[in-house]
């Protein structure tokens, strides 16, 4: 596996567990890297089972960083700069063959933390 994806698993991962203290970390791997509510989800299709948060994958052809907000609430993604969007695929993943470049990860950093408010705020923590 190319090392500019491990290198870029390891600059979303450090994105994603920024927030860590406000989840459980499920997996810490060096291929993934997940988040879930620390409480059960009020949503019925999860039967009170922690909700999925993100995650940071490593596959073999990119490195992933997937974000469940999105799903949840695509008004998330209307601030996302053009270079992030590029990277998007489906609704809430994006993917990254190298390390995000300084504005890109910043827009990811806001966008994360934009989700945590946003479930902060549908008390979903």
């Amino acid at each position: 596996m190319p090392a500019d994806y491990s290198t870029a698993f390891a600059a979303l991962r450090s994105i994603l567990a920024n927030h860590a203290d406000k989840f459980s970390v499920t997996v810490d791997k060096p291929t993934e890297y997940t988040l879930v509510t620390q409480s059960p989800s009020p949503l019925p299709q999860h039967k009170n089972e922690p909700m999925f948060f993100g995650s940071v994958r490593l596959g073999k052809a990119y490195a992933s960083f997937h974000l469940f907000p999105l799903y949840v609430n695509p008004e998330l993604a209307n601030g996302l700069s053009p270079a992030l969007k590029k990277r998007m695929q489906g609704k809430s993943c994006f993917n990254f063959k190298t390390p995000p470049e300084p504005d890109v990860s910043a827009d990811l950093e806001r966008l994360a933390a934009e989700a945590v408010q946003d479930w902060a705020r549908r008390k979903w923590l």
